[in-house]
């Protein structure tokens, strides 16, 4: 049994990289972050399906973030996630891994058996009532109805989480792990009221969360900008932040219990939103946002002539094997293939050109965010190339560096941990 719980701090990033060489340039933003007196934990992740794709294993994560922090002299707590986890799955990540995000989407919206289900109801009357907090719009009643929908839709999914919880703590030791519960990839927003009770029940069956990734309105698709309502996701935040605060004190979860957002990478228009509300609230967020680096990966490789070919060479193949790349991520991005140049065209692209296409920059016209989308599930391509993509990542290490380093501090923790 661990006689100290591992924390998670206030603000805290969860990175990483497909290919592992990123750990150094990563870590320099968070450096930077610690600069100007804020610190933002990082959290080296990388899920299962990442992992099959591209035939790597846990312990490579683990390896490329203990040899990033010993080389950048990074002195604050760092954790190794293991990133959408199930039963069926956990154990692959045990040994290297401190930090579990239990994903339970499938379960959401199936029952649980009436007997389950009638436990769970009679257990949970004394949470019902009035809730009040300066972050709700207006008062939020809980009824004997809202808590027979919640069971009916989450039970089954809580119990999930409950069931890999405990099979971590009896393999990791209590204390011994960040816990995670993400409902993020469920079909429908979560209600501040189902979020309460859900914590609730998290509390109720022992689970020490530290953070909850709840589903949010609006699309998070890989690689470009929040799509949706920004005030509308503003005021579920805000409200959520509200729950929260409320479930820490009449449940006793952990302190540190924090909203975590998996952006899909490069959420920008929700920055200021998120970063007034947890200035405003005293609150900290753990936000995930790993796939950026992977595209900064290829704009720095776009930028060296070596590199421009290998680029070029994963989209030829990326536009021919679109429907294949897209299925396992048919949820999360929505390309217009019409929107897509012919990799004819592209062949005959400068290095200008290519990264003017690809690089998040919608004041640029010649940004095209459906060929941003297709580079970014394409990375299987990259994997299949085996040493030769490596090799040139390794010519174009000084350039790619720089773009991760740079977009991971100017684009994403200035603007949601300091707010410039």
């Amino acid at each position: 049994m661990a006689t100290t719980r591992l924390k998670l701090g206030r603000f805290s990033m969860g990175i990483g990289d497909r290919f592992g060489l990123e750990g150094r340039a990563q870590l320099r933003a968070m450096k930077k972050a610690l600069e100007h007196g804020v610190e933002v934990i990082p959290v080296w992740n990388k899920s299962n399906r990442e992992h099959t794709i591209i035939g790597t294993e846990p312990s490579s994560v683990r390896t490329e973030a203990d040899e990033a922090v010993q080389a950048e002299g990074w002195t604050l707590p760092y954790f190794v996630d293991a990133d959408h986890i199930s039963l069926k799955t956990v154990d692959r990540f045990l040994h290297a891994c401190n930090f579990f995000t239990l994903d339970v989407a499938d379960y959401i919206g199936k029952p649980a058996s009436d007997e389950e289900t009638k436990k769970f109801i009679e257990l949970m009357q004394p949470v019902l009532g009035t809730l009040r907090h300066p972050a709700f719009d207006s008062e939020i009643n809980l009824t004997h109805v809202d808590l027979e929908r919640f069971a009916q839709k989450y039970l089954l999914g809580l119990l999930e989480a409950v069931k890999i919880y405990e099979y971590l703590r009896e393999k990791k030791g209590e204390g011994n792990f960040i816990t995670e519960v993400s409902v993020d990839e469920a079909t429908q927003p979560q209600t501040p009221p189902e979020l309460y009770l859900f914590l609730a029940g998290l509390a109720h069956y022992g689970v020490q969360v530290q953070t909850v990734a709840p589903k949010f309105s609006g699309e998070f698709l890989k690689g470009i900008d929040y799509v949706g309502d920004v005030n509308a996701f503003s005021r579920e935040f805000r409200s959520d932040i509200g729950v929260i605060d409320i479930a820490k004190e009449k449940f006793g979860l952990p302190e540190e219990l924090k909203l975590s957002v998996h952006s899909g990478s490069d959420k920008f228009s929700l920055y200021p939103y998120i970063y007034q509300h947890l200035t405003q609230y005293n609150a900290g967020v753990h936000l995930k946002t790993a796939g950026t680096t992977w595209l900064e990966e290829v704009v720095g490789l776009a930028v060296d002539t070596r590199g421009l070919a290998i680029a070029k060479k994963i989209y030829d193949q990326a536009y021919n094997r679109i429907e294949e790349l897209r299925k396992p991520y048919e949820t999360v991005v929505d390309i217009n293939v019409t929107n897509l140049p012919s990799p004819s065209v592209v062949a005959t692209w400068s290095s200008d050109e290519f990264v003017a296409t690809l690089k998040h920059d919608t004041k640029n016209p010649k940004f095209n965010k459906d060929f941003r989308q297709l580079i970014h599930i394409s990375f299987r391509i990259a994997a299949e190339m085996g040493a030769e993509y490596i090799s040139a990542l390794h010519a174009a290490r000084h350039i790619i560096e720089e773009h991760v380093t740079e977009n991971l501090y100017v684009r994403h923790i200035k603007p949601l941990f300091l707010g410039g």
